[in-house]
């Protein structure tokens, strides 16, 4: 059916659903609810608590009416049980009062508060009379402005209503293996569950297939399943010590620990498939060229993709410096280059000529060609698709994979998103390197981090500011990075300033970012979009606006912009004084620089489904499994889908066609990016 045949939905709400990603009828089926309403109990009031969510049966007993003001008066409904009383409370709604009568009783479902010693629902969820109530439990949606919970429960009724059979997924033998129900059931337990145990069971099964599912994409996309397969064995040589040479600069130990495990990869003949992880400015890129030096010294190509023109443009430059005395030539790739350039760049891969390749997903393309491809190094793996990583490395004859990253993803949680690949991780700052200095301060001290910031600047250094909207908004209360932008120069006339954030082209990103990197531009106003950004040592400042709407993780990716040179650096979270779990995010960056840690308490507060706080693109989104929570499903889905992979690898047997083909769908609706 289309949701345009279900009554009272017109153009208008059909728009505001596709605002919350509704689109189809299988959509709402997998829109599932965030929390229910236990109508099948009536509680007395005398149970109730403050802060708890309650159905009540009460006789109303007086109303009374507040002097209307501009937008209506309130609306206070005196009303009583056997066990106690309680006041139902609208503000600004005196037409209220025509939908309660004396005398009579109402069931009311609602959050309880405490006013003095009084209970109150303050704009209960839902009331009606007793005879007109039903006792069951509803689905309570994410909604948004235009489109209420009754919508969302009507829609979903009439979508469960149509579909009397649901196509299966899982294979026959799992569903009878482990006892599993059916689709249908399951969806209508989840959305309308008939009673705790029915719920559970739904659960259990969606959770499963979101696993399984997810599992199974894994397998198809990278060919995790036949286990390790052949790769180059490269010689025990001394080329990535002699790199070592040219860098300039003492390698830490946890480096030199990195490059030893890679170098052992290396030197097997079972191709490496290896994750880096590193905090920004831990030295990964120094790693990434002693790698590509051992490869090219051995005959063989290199190619080193970054998710942003901007970000390969660095690396580029800082190759070309590092390899300038080693003979080797370094070619680049990207879609905005000069032509000639890029005919330049294309010849010598196919000819061998350019020994490393640096550039964009253009390294992907299918005219590009290598001689010898023997290594493949993506950096900030997060922003790239698995299906990116594999096809570039599809160019070589099973080449070395390295995948690097600064998100820093719990060790528990990797296991489980890179499961086939090696970890390793440089949990050491270079030489020199100060810990960024954090300090949480109240949104109503921002004018003393104001004078903070200027003394930075009278000393010749840089700042960042960033805030989590692009612009303002009426719904949202938070700062706007144009707000921002304007006040900034309001503030600091006499220092040059930029802005950029993800609504501008990305030429005109590039520019503001070049700008302030060449110190052109000495503040720079921003979004989230300098997450992922390029190197700028002296820039020793960073302000983040209302810290509280940021994850953990990425407030630590954030600061990562500061604190790149030997400079004290320094990183202010400004925090709304009312949000408690902001206070919490903010203790927990003063407290430590240690990403991982920081990780682990991110996925303590927030769970994994929007996983390290920023989405990993390219990977379906989990709605409801917790992976780390699920861990006993999650151990018989990898056991049933390396059983179904080793009969059928390429999962063309009828029973398995529906898991490849929604397997591989949701992967490419998780977007370009990925593992």
């Amino acid at each position: 059916m289309e949701l345009s045949d279900i009554r009272g939905i017109g153009t208008k709400k059909l728009a505001l659903l596709a605002g919350l990603g509704i689109e189809t009828a299988e959509d709402m089926l997998e829109y599932y609810p965030v929390s229910y309403e236990d109508r099948t109990r009536i509680t007395p009031v005398a149970e109730l608590q403050p802060g708890g969510s309650y159905y009540v049966s009460v006789v109303v007993r007086r109303i009374l009416r507040g002097r209307p003001g501009r937008r209506g008066g309130m609306v206070k409904i005196l009303a009583e049980d056997a066990t106690g009383s309680l006041e139902i409370v609208f503000f600004r709604a005196s037409y209220m009062a025509s939908s309660f009568k004396t005398g009579e009783l109402y069931n009311i479902y609602g959050k309880v508060t405490k006013s003095g010693s009084t209970l109150q629902m303050v704009h209960p969820g839902s009331f009606e009379p007793q005879e007109q109530a039903v006792r069951r439990i509803l689905p309570v949606y994410r909604t948004a402005k235009g489109i209420t919970q009754k919508d969302l429960r009507n829609i979903a009724e009439a979508v469960l209503a149509e579909q009397e059979e649901l196509a299966e997924v899982l294979p026959p033998d799992i569903l009878e293996k482990r006892r599993i129900a059916g689709r249908a059931a399951a969806l209508r337990n989840v959305h309308f569950p008939a009673d705790r145990r029915s719920y559970a069971a739904a659960k259990y099964r969606l959770v499963y297939e979101e696993l399984f599912l997810f599992q199974s994409g894994l397998h198809l996309l990278t060919g995790r399943s036949s286990g390790r397969i052949r790769g180059i064995a490269y010689p025990h040589d001394d080329y990535i010590r002699e790199f070592a040479s040219f860098l300039g600069f003492p390698l830490t130990g946890a480096q030199k620990r990195v490059l030893e495990e890679i170098e052992r990869d290396m030197e097997s003949d079972m191709q490496m498939q290896r994750l880096l992880q590193g905090d920004v400015g831990s030295g990964k890129t120094a790693v990434a060229a002693s790698v590509l030096y051992k490869a090219a010294k051995n005959g063989c190509q290199g190619a080193f993709m970054a998710p942003t023109e901007l970000l390969a443009s660095q690396h580029y430059k800082d190759f070309l410096e590092l390899f300038r005395d080693t003979g080797l030539r370094v070619g680049f790739l990207a879609s905005g280059m000069d032509r000639k350039q890029r005919a330049e760049t294309l010849a010598g891969l196919a000819d061998g000529t350019v020994h490393i390749a640096v550039g964009t997903h253009a390294l992907i393309q299918k005219e590009v060609e290598f001689a010898d491809l023997g290594i493949v190094i993506t950096d900030e793996q997060h922003r790239f698709g698995v299906k990116q990583r594999v096809g570039l490395a599809s160019k070589g004859r099973n080449p070395d994979t390295l995948v690097m990253t600064a998100t820093p993803i719990p060790r528990s949680l990797a296991a489980v998103l890179y499961n086939g690949l090696d970890l390793s991780v440089i949990d050491e700052l270079p030489v020199g390197r100060k810990p960024v200095i954090t300090k949480a301060v109240s949104l109503k001290s921002r004018e003393r981090v104001m004078r903070q910031v200027e003394q930075r600047l009278q000393a010749g250094e840089q700042a960042y500011f960033v805030a989590p909207l692009i612009a303002d908004s009426e719904s949202v209360d938070a700062m706007s990075a144009e707000k921002m932008f304007a006040a900034l120069q309001k503030r600091f006339p006499d220092y040059p300033a930029g802005l950029v954030h993800g609504g501008m082209k990305q030429a005109e990103k590039d520019a503001v970012m070049h700008a302030f990197s060449g110190g052109a531009l000495r503040i720079l106003a921003a979004t989230v979009v300098i997450e992922v950004g390029i190197n700028v040592p002296s820039a020793t400042v960073m302000v983040i606006e209302n810290a509280e709407r940021f994850g953990l993780a990425q407030l630590h990716q954030l600061r990562g912009r500061v604190g790149r040179s030997e400079k004290q650096s320094y990183c202010f979270l400004l925090t709304d004084e009312k949000s408690q779990l902001g206070k919490e995010r903010a203790e927990v960056l003063a407290s430590t620089t240690d990403g991982f840690a920081i990780a682990e308490k991110d996925l303590e507060m927030r769970g994994p489904g929007d996983l390290m706080g920023t989405r990993q693109h390219g990977v379906p989104q989990l709605f409801l499994s917790n992976i780390l929570a699920y861990g006993k499903i999650y151990d018989a889905v990898k056991e049933d889908a390396e059983e179904m992979f080793r009969l059928d690898p390429e999962l063309q047997l009828p029973e398995h066609r529906a898991v490849r083909e929604r397997a591989l769908r949701q992967f490419d609706e998780g977007g370009n990016i990925g593992l």
